[in-house]
């Protein structure tokens, strides 16, 4: 009996471990994929380089909405030139069409994956959930660079082309803004 209780204690040990390691996961990989431009993850920096160099890259931009999501979202350039280690600015328009207001939030990535650790963001509006009034239409802007480092890079340095993506997905409303979103008169539920 006492064989089959240390049995039972170690399992549900095992089990404790591998739950606690499987909601870990999703943070570490989060975190990895930033620090090492994995997966076509972007950087983010507070300033661009002092090193500008003569090199080119063109960047070209790519929007898409989650699908359901009401939003009309493009980017107001397809792509630019840009030199390497050059602050750079980008602007995307979106467009609320409904007769509500709709928060959203972006994911975006890079492509090639080789380019995921050197391309940074000193700010853009991925970084805070955007709320888009009724028939309400804004341009938001992205400043980014290409980190001069790319260069040396052995897969980097044959990057001439990176793909920015963005994607929106709805969000619940802030609770403010969804007390304003109901009609006088109605209750909130």
């Amino acid at each position: 009996m006492k064989s089959q209780n240390k049995t039972a204690v170690y399992l549900v040990g095992v089990v404790v471990t591998m739950a606690s390691l499987s909601f870990a996961a999703v943070p570490f990989y989060d975190w990895f994929c930033r620090v090492t431009g994995f997966g076509g993850t972007t950087g983010v920096a507070e300033v661009a380089p002092d090193t500008i160099l003569d090199q080119t890259v063109v960047v070209k931009f790519d929007a898409s909405t989650e699908r359901g999501m009401p939003w009309e979202f493009r980017p107001v350039q397809r792509e630019m030139t840009v030199r390497i280690g050059e602050n750079a600015i980008a602007f995307y328009e979106a467009y609320n069409p409904t007769d509500k207001p709709v928060a959203g939030t972006a994911s975006y990535n890079v492509a090639p994956d080789a380019a995921g650790g050197y391309f940074a963001k000193i700010a853009c509006f991925c970084f805070t959930e955007q709320v888009l009034q009724p028939g309400e239409r804004v341009e938001m802007p992205v400043s980014f660079f290409v980190d001069p480092a790319i260069v040396t890079d052995p897969e980097g340095k044959f990057v001439k082309e990176i793909t920015l993506s963005y994607t929106f997905y709805e969000q619940p409303l802030p609770e403010e803004q969804a007390a304003l979103a109901v009609p006088a008169g109605e209750a909130v539920n």
